[in-house]
């Protein structure tokens, strides 16, 4: 085994962070990346995002993970072994669907979750191992979206990725080729990626999704201030932003917005950045991208793979499909 074993110190982000906020504060217009919501903080916001009552997303996968995975299972593992491996894992909470599942039908099941998130993946690891005996949790500290090295299988197993809750909408469509053409590098033909999507849907739904009456969405947004005032020593007053969601059709994205609402300067003096704003001038946080039905098969065909099945719910919200490195 390589598995490389978890350890906060294993992977480092400030010099990361510092390069992408320079470039993105200086930028017209201003935006950060959306990795930088996820500290411990903002992990702990977007699993309460799941649970508000506008967030369609998690529930709706969900049910179709618990309706389908046993299906899944065994259409990805054909008459062999099948080794999990989740991309972006965080807490792994849906994919304790699709590991009871292999483990009914094989008994031992490994399971690689992949996260830049040290701390999120321990706490997985402890979880599931609890509550799921038989299954074998080899966490990876790793940025899967620059480079996916993954453990070689046995020649009776085959390797399912999972990259579920639609965090491929959050990269631009060149970036999101490029990502599921990196995953197709470190399989072998034969195995399989299971992609979650979310689809275009009423524009009300969507708008609500991303601005929920609680404001909890709106914290998760002013977060990524907090922790640029820890972690670059800046002093943004995150409470002097505001937090606007807005459905950009011709893209067919939801876009997150922190829009200044008076004139500020806000310095940085661990990047040595000072930067102005404008009242009404805005931070591009986010994108996430809705699909067409088979935009998704389209990608993956492109990618190298080729398409097995796709399962969505009753209303055609949301879609998971299944697909065959070749």
């Amino acid at each position: 085994m390589t598995t490389i074993p978890v350890s906060p110190a294993t992977f480092h982000i400030s010099d990361k962070i510092a390069s992408s906020v320079y470039e993105g504060l200086l930028s017209k217009p201003k935006w950060l990346p959306s990795w930088l919501f996820y500290d411990s903080a903002g992990s702990r916001l977007f699993e309460e995002i799941t649970r508000t009552p506008e967030y369609y997303v998690t529930r709706t996968e969900r049910a179709i993970l618990e309706e389908r995975a046993s299906e899944i299972v065994a259409q990805a593992a054909g008459q062999n072994a099948l080794r999990l491996v989740e991309l972006g894992a965080g807490s792994a909470e849906k994919t304790r669907l699709l590991l009871s599942a292999a483990v009914e039908r094989q008994d031992t099941v490994f399971y690689e979750p992949v996260d830049v998130s040290a701390s999120a993946l321990i706490e997985a690891q402890m979880r599931i191992e609890e509550e799921i005996p038989g299954v074998l949790v080899c966490p990876r500290v790793e940025d899967y979206t620059h480079n996916l090295e993954l453990d070689s299988t046995l020649p009776s197993e085959r390797r399912l990725v999972l990259y579920i809750g639609s965090s491929i909408g959050n990269f631009e469509p060149g970036e999101s080729l490029m990502l599921l053409e990196r995953v197709r590098a470190a399989l072998d033909p034969g195995d399989c990626l299971l992609l979650g999507v979310d689809l275009v849907k009423d524009e009300a739904v969507l708008h609500a999704a991303y601005d929920d009456a609680a404001g909890v969405t709106a914290a998760f947004n002013r977060n990524v201030l907090v922790r640029l005032n820890r972690e670059l020593d800046a002093d943004f007053h995150p409470e002097t932003f505001a937090h606007r969601a807005v459905w950009n059709a011709a893209e067919s994205r939801m876009e997150m917005h922190l829009v200044s609402e008076t004139k500020q300067t806000v310095w940085l003096p661990a990047i040595d950045l000072r930067v102005e704003f404008a009242a009404g001038e805005s931070i591009h946080t986010e994108n996430s991208y809705k699909y067409q039905p088979g935009h998704a098969e389209a990608w993956l065909a492109k990618a190298g793979f080729v398409h097995e099945a796709t399962w969505t719910d009753e209303r055609g919200w949301f879609a998971v499909c299944l697909a065959r490195a070749v």
